[in-house]
C-alpha cells in the first residue's frame, strides 16, 4: 500500500469513527441538554449547532465531535462495551463545549464552525452563563450514570477541567508578557488542550473495564496527542484556510496571541524572530500587509517548521503509548486514524 493509499484508508476510519460515535452520542447529548432551563437550552443548541438564533432548528456545523469518538474507542480498545461509555463521552462533549463557549467570549471571536458565535447573539453574560450550564450538566450526566466507578469519573473529569482552566489563565497571563518561553508555552498548551483530550480516552478505558495501567497509557496517548493538536490548531490560526476552519485569515496574529510557532519564532533569537518582536510588542494594531509580514516571520525565524515537526514527533509519541495498552486491533485502528487527522487535519 503506498503513502497516499494508507492516508486515504486512514482517512476514511476516520469518518467511520467519527459517524459512529455520532450515531451512538447524540441522541444522549440531546437528551441531557433538553433538561437544561428553556434559555440555557436554547444557547447551547445553537452553539451545538442544532438550533438558530431563534430556537428553531437547523442543522449547522457540528464540529467533529472528536472526543466523544476518543471515548467510545478507547473502551473498546480495552475490550469493554462501547454503549456503555456513552455517559462518559456525552459528559466530555459537555465539557468540551462549556470551554468552548467561555474561550469565544475570551477570546472575542466572533465566528465558530461558519457561524456568529453564541456570545455575539445572545450576549456575554448568557453566553457564560450557557457555559457553566454545560459543565455542571456534564457531572451529572457522570454521576448519575449508574457506573460503579462513577465517583471516580467525576473526579477525573473535574481535574481535566481545572488543568484545562489553568491553562487558559496562563494563555490570558501570556498576553501581557514579552518573555514567555517555548517550555511553558507548551506546559499552557498542555493543560488547555492535553487534558481534556486525554481525559476522555482515561475516562472510555474505566468504562470499558481497563486496567489501571491501560487508563494510565490511554491517558498520555490523549495527552500527547492533545498538544499535537494544539500545534496544528495553532498552525491553522495563522495559515488555515478561513473557508475551512471558520475563522478569519492570520486570525491569532490579528490579537497577537503568543502561540506555540509564534512564541518559537520569538525565542529563537534570529534576524526574523528579532522583527517579528517589533511587530508583536508595539503599542499600534497590525494591519492587513502587516500581517502577511509576520506570518512570513514566523515562518523565516522557524516557528512554523518546528510547531509542525513538534505534532509530528508527539503524533508518534502518542502511538506508542498507544500500543502498550495492547489493545483490540479495531479499536487500534480507528484511534490511529484519529490520531493522523488530528495530527495532519486542515481544520
Amino acid at each position: 500500500m503506498t503513502a497516499m493509499q494508507q492516508d486515504a484508508n486512514r482517512a476514511g476510519q476516520a469518518f467511520e469513527a467519527l459517524t459512529s460515535s455520532r450515531t451512538m452520542v447524540e441522541p444522549a447529548l440531546r437528551a441531557a441538554v433538553d433538561r437544561l432551563p428553556d434559555r440555557m437550552r436554547d444557547v447551547a443548541g445553537y452553539h451545538l449547532g442544532w438550533l438558530d438564533e431563534r430556537g428553531d432548528p437547523v442543522r449547522a456545523d457540528r464540529g467533529k465531535a472528536m472526543r466523544p469518538a476518543m471515548v467510545l474507542l478507547s473502551a473498546s480498545a480495552v475490550g469493554g462495551d462501547p454503549a456503555k461509555a456513552v455517559p462518559a463521552a456525552v459528559a466530555v462533549e459537555l465539557a468540551h463545549n462549556f470551554s468552548l463557549l467561555h474561550d469565544d467570549v475570551v477570546d472575542g471571536d466572533v465566528t465558530r464552525r461558519h457561524r456568529p458565535t453564541a456570545w455575539t447573539v445572545f450576549g456575554n453574560a448568557t453566553a457564560i452563563l450557557a457555559g457553566d450550564a454545560l459543565l455542571s450538566l456534564a457531572s451529572d450526566v457522570l454521576a448519575s450514570s449508574q457506573h460503579p466507578e462513577s465517583a471516580s469519573a467525576v473526579r477525573m473529569l473535574s481535574s481535566a477541567v481545572l488543568g484545562l482552566i489553568d491553562g487558559q489563565n496562563a494563555d490570558l497571563e501570556f498576553e501581557t508578557r514579552a518573555d514567555v518561553g517555548v517550555a511553558e508555552c507548551q506546559r499552557m498548551a498542555r493543560d488547555k488542550t492535553g487534558a481534556l483530550l486525554g481525559c476522555a480516552c482515561a475516562l472510555g478505558a474505566l468504562y470499558g473495564g481497563g486496567t489501571p495501567e491501560q487508563i494510565t497509557r490511554l491517558r498520555s496517548f490523549g495527552e500527547r496527542l492533545g498538544l499535537a493538536f494544539q500545534h496544528v490548531d495553532d498552525l491553522l490560526g495563522i495559515w488555515g484556510d478561513p473557508a475551512m476552519t471558520g475563522k478569519p485569515v492570520f486570525s491569532d496574529l490579528r490579537t497577537r496571541k503568543k502561540t506555540l510557532p509564534v512564541v518559537s519564532a520569538l525565542t529563537s533569537g534570529t534576524s526574523a524572530g528579532q522583527r517579528l518582536a517589533a511587530l508583536y510588542y508595539r503599542e499600534q494594531p497590525l494591519i492587513s500587509g502587516e500581517l502577511a509580514q509576520a506570518a512570513e516571520l514566523v515562518t523565516l525565524a522557524g516557528g512554523k517548521a518546528w510547531s509542525q515537526a513538534q505534532a509530528d514527533e508527539l503524533l508518534a509519541s502518542a502511538l506508542s503509548e498507544l500500543r502498550k495498552t495492547e489493545p483490540d486491533e479495531e479499536a487500534a485502528a480507528g484511534l490511529t486514524a484519529l490520531a493522523h487527522l488530528v495530527a495532519r487535519r486542515d481544520h
